[in-house]
């Protein structure tokens, strides 16, 4: 991609967002009965399951009130919102405030909260519609579940975790991560020392304990002391959990205004892209084995709506953080690939789940893991991020 036609791609992701994709998730998710979201949508958008999974409300609440505050003051996108945390505070947590992971359509508990993302994106929900409407109470809920998070961090599963303790005890990727990201969304609720706490500790854990010098890729579980663990669970590569940390990194970056963490950022999502490309026929694969061995998810070689956005996302932000034209390059061919596959014409939105082929395995266009998040969030970062490129490229 030339630098000219940047202005070009950026629009064309801006439109996308506005006129298909937020469009199809306003028209087809919101419960307007019994409140909160539908995300079991298929083709068509018709509901296939009512069942409501608490991450996923988070996520559509956080969305639309994301939206609100960054693009349009739309009334519309503020009530379904408010709407949607209306049943996510009545319905969500247990007594203690841990999130459930998933409710009947009435809101009855199905699943206990043994996933502590549940947590995570209430949290993100309700610090982003605080910002929209100024209410106390969502800033509580945000602060309080905040906390509740870093208390359950050292064990996120507590009782409802399956490993036997001691033997090979290991820590995963993923909640550094997303708190890397959160940490941003509620910082103004936060006093400054908590948050540039909490933001050391992540930028540590993601850059220097998970990243590994000896594979030059971030890995998706450690031992406690950061060590290799050679098992299927250590020698996991997701490219897409860690390229979507690095764009996470790159916004800190350039909050801290360090360059050099922004030049890791970039390197690393170039490096783990170079590694997770498939080279016959095109796209991510969702997970490999680092040392070459067959993984042990048998969905390895799918290629995921989510891992191609977030991967836009990171290289977008590195070419405007860094000037690196590697990430042009790749930027246009992820693009081309992400373009020519995931959106549906006919009926909107992108389907989630393609084959290693590229062909469409599932026609939904939402389900259990698949919701208004990362699509609609992925267009505006891109959109945002390209229309923000300036004449010179370094930013610090």
């Amino acid at each position: 991609m030339k630098r000219e036609d940047i202005p070009g791609v950026a629009e064309r992701y801006g439109k996308a967002l506005l006129n298909d994709v937020i469009s199809f998730w306003m028209k087809y998710s919101p419960d307007r009965e019994r409140g909160g979201f539908f995300t079991c949508l298929d083709r068509q958008g018709d509901v296939y399951d009512t069942d409501k999974f608490v991450w996923l409300q988070g996520r559509e609440v956080w969305m639309l009130s994301h939206l609100y505050n960054n693009v349009e003051k739309r009334r519309e996108w503020l009530v379904t919102a408010l709407s949607g945390a209306v049943f996510l505070e009545k319905y969500g947590s247990d007594c203690d405030g841990n999130f459930y992971f998933s409710l009947t359509r009435e809101g009855k508990p199905l699943v206990q909260p043994y996933n502590i993302f549940s947590d995570c994106f209430a949290a993100m929900a309700f610090g982003e519609l605080y910002r929209a409407t100024g209410n106390s109470r969502y800033g509580e809920i945000a602060v309080n579940t905040f906390r509740n998070i870093l208390r359950r961090s050292e064990n996120p599963k507590g009782n409802w975790s399956k490993v036997y303790p001691g033997t090979r005890p290991l820590k995963g990727f993923s909640l550094p991560m997303i708190l890397s990201n959160l940490s941003g969304i509620i910082a103004p609720l936060l006093d400054a020392g908590t948050v540039e706490k909490v933001r050391e500790q992540c930028i540590h854990e993601v850059m220097d304990v998970f990243y590994s010098k000896e594979h030059g890729l971030i890995l998706e579980n450690v031992t406690p002391d950061g060590s290799f663990s050679d098992s299927f669970e250590g020698r996991l590569l997701n490219p897409g959990h860690a390229i979507e940390a690095m764009w996470f990194m790159m916004d800190l970056a350039e909050i801290r205004q360090d360059q050099n963490l922004a030049a890791r950022a970039t390197e690393i999502t170039l490096e783990t892209l170079s590694r997770g490309w498939d080279e016959k026929y095109g796209g991510i694969f969702y997970f490999l084995d680092v040392k070459g061995h067959p993984p042990q998810q048998l969905e390895w070689d799918q290629k995921l709506w989510w891992v191609h956005i977030e991967t836009l996302i990171s290289l977008a932000k590195g070419y405007r953080l860094t000037g690196e034209h590697r990430c042009l390059d790749w930027f246009e061919k992820v693009d081309a690939y992400t373009w020519s596959h995931f959106p549906d014409p006919e009926y909107g939105e992108w389907y989630g789940y393609l084959n290693r082929r590229g062909e469409v395995l599932l026609p939904l266009k939402g389900g259990k893991w698949k919701g208004c998040f990362h699509v609609p969030r992925g267009l505006l970062q891109v959109w945002k991020t390209l229309r923000d490129i300036e004449p010179v490229n370094n930013t610090f």
